[in-house]
């Protein structure tokens, strides 16, 4: 059956978690978890379901940026698609006119990654297999194939890639029963964000210490005496043995960055995530370099672009832990070669999550990653956030503090239908209680 494709549809969602502070930090002071949310129907009945994340307004903007985009592959067979992924994913990132929107960036990137998450989610169903799955179960030259290495194999050629892969292959399926019985290791978002209040901080803190959770992140950089009293509060409520980082959101100049985390050495966080632009990658070697001495890396990725920009974070030596996104590049596609390039670096990936969907996505990647490429949980940890999980048809599963791996065929970007239309925007009920 070639899966013809005959629509793409693109809708505007969103969740109103302005309104209890969710998410809140120094930079996203009011965030409305957002998406924009595809879904792809076949001439068969089989459908594919993706997503791109926002943070509310400018959704809009994402919708109209897919629609664009839609008309290149609508009239495709799923076959034609992933027998030439890398064409195809060319195709969407280098239209002769569209490109110069990004190139591989921004809003037409999002787009991007919203249409090709609901392709991968069609292909994993097709085959029945969830997303991370498919990817364990393909040969080391199938991967590949579905890079697109243009700007990067002065980091990484196709050869590496593929011996990579290939080296990888020993221990394969002990991992996976490894995964399948005890799950990949997290950490928690969910206890404080920046608008949170002491006392609610407090509880959160209480209540993950008794689920099981030991890796604990802080939003910081909106007030430094603040900053050392909510550090101090939550590495009191954690214990000196388990494990903090701190996340600024972007909010520092370079120098702004190494002085107020040296005043927050005390707390002994893991890392320093993107304490500043995260188009800075010379920025983010001279804090890394200035760090160093304190025992603090720097974390970053979320907002980073494209691989050509996390080639140079990793070229540069700019960074002790690479975040990927499952929304920000270009789907799983680009994701992979990140992995691979991160892993010739020897850099550790630490996913980031959080938002709305970007858990139940970024898991099947990291397990992925531990299976089939790096075979390492060496400083390794994917982000967790307690928010809207009760959205999606299949929701992520966390038990004693890990990921435990997907059992549903697709990319688990599928949601409630009911959840969808409440949640439309500006025309389902939730927005129109909140404008009344």
């Amino acid at each position: 059956m070639l899966h013809k494709i005959t629509a793409l549809t693109v809708r505007d969602v969103r969740f109103p978690t302005s309104l209890e502070q969710h998410g809140s930090d120094a930079m996203h002071t009011d965030p409305d978890y957002s998406v924009a949310y595809v879904v792809i129907d076949t001439d068969c009945g089989l459908k594919g379901f993706g997503f791109t994340f926002t943070l509310g307004k400018g959704t809009e903007i994402v919708v109209c940026a897919v629609e664009a985009v839609a008309a290149l592959v609508v009239g495709k067979s799923l076959q034609e698609i992933v027998s030439d992924f890398r064409g195809f994913y060319r195709l969407l990132t280098s239209d002769g006119q569209m490109r110069w929107l990004g190139p591989e960036k921004g809003v037409i990137q999002l787009a991007v990654a919203g249409v090709l998450n609901a392709v991968w989610d069609l292909w994993a169903r097709a085959e029945g297999k969830p997303l991370w799955k498919l990817l364990v179960d393909m040969e080391p030259k199938q991967i590949v194939s579905c890079i697109d290495f243009r700007y990067i194999t002065d980091a990484l050629t196709e050869e590496e890639a593929v011996d990579i892969l290939m080296k990888a292959q020993e221990g394969k399926q002990r991992r996976e029963d490894h995964m399948l019985e005890e799950g990949y290791p997290a950490y928690t978002t969910s206890c404080a964000w920046l608008g949170y209040s002491d006392q609610l901080l407090k509880q959160l803190c209480t209540d993950a210490l008794k689920a099981g959770w030991t890796t604990f992140k802080v939003k910081v950089g909106a007030d430094l005496e603040d900053d050392i009293r909510r550090c101090r509060l939550i590495r009191q409520m954690i214990g000196p043995d388990n494990t903090l980082m701190i996340d600024a959101n972007q909010r520092w100049d370079v120098a702004e960055a190494i002085g107020w985390v040296s005043s927050l050495a005390e707390f002994k966080p893991l890392w320093i995530e993107e304490p500043t632009s995260p188009d800075d990658i010379l920025g983010h070697a001279a804090i890394s370099k200035a760090l160093a001495p304190l025992g603090i890396g720097v974390a970053s990725g979320e907002q980073c672009h494209n691989r050509v920009m996390f080639k140079q974070f990793l070229q540069a030596s700019a960074l002790q832990f690479v975040q990927i996104d499952s929304c920000r590049l270009g789907s799983v596609n680009e994701n992979l070669a990140v992995l691979l390039m991160a892993h010739k670096f020897r850099v550790p990936v630490c996913p980031h999550a959080g938002g709305v969907g970007l858990c139940e996505l970024v898991q099947h990647l990291i397990l992925f990653d531990y299976i089939g490429v790096s075979a390492s949980l060496s400083n390794r940890m994917c982000e967790y956030v307690d928010h809207l999980h009760e959205h999606f048809t299949s929701p992520v599963v966390i038990h004693d503090a890990h990921y435990m791996p997907p059992k549903d065929p697709g990319y688990s970007c599928e949601m409630l239908e009911s959840s969808v239309q409440r949640h439309q925007y500006p025309e389902g009920a939730v927005w129109k209680l909140n404008t009344n």
